[in-house]
């Protein structure tokens, strides 16, 4: 499966999360990752990211988009994080 993943995250932790994401996501821009994941990456994403949130001041939405056939991306202004492909 496809998914975007967007994170509001008190400062203190910020570099601790984008580090753990960007082992397994597209960094496309501030506080927003992109990319395929299977069942069980990310059920091991979503276990390491609790282990550094506090889930009384932190907030993470991972959105999940399905079918590769149905995908499409426009980008308005710059492109902060190209990628070669997507897909």
């Amino acid at each position: 499966m496809y998914y975007i993943l967007v994170y509001d995250i008190e400062q203190k932790r910020i570099a601790r999360v984008h580090k753990l994401l960007k082992g397994y996501m597209h960094w496309i821009q501030n506080s927003v990752f992109e990319g395929e994941l299977t069942p069980a990456t990310l059920a091991e994403v979503k276990s390491k990211l609790r282990k550094v949130i506090e889930k009384d001041k932190d907030s993470i939405i991972i959105f999940e988009l399905g079918d590769r056939s149905y995908r499409s991306k426009q980008i308005l202004g710059l492109d902060k994080a190209p990628i070669d492909y997507f897909l």
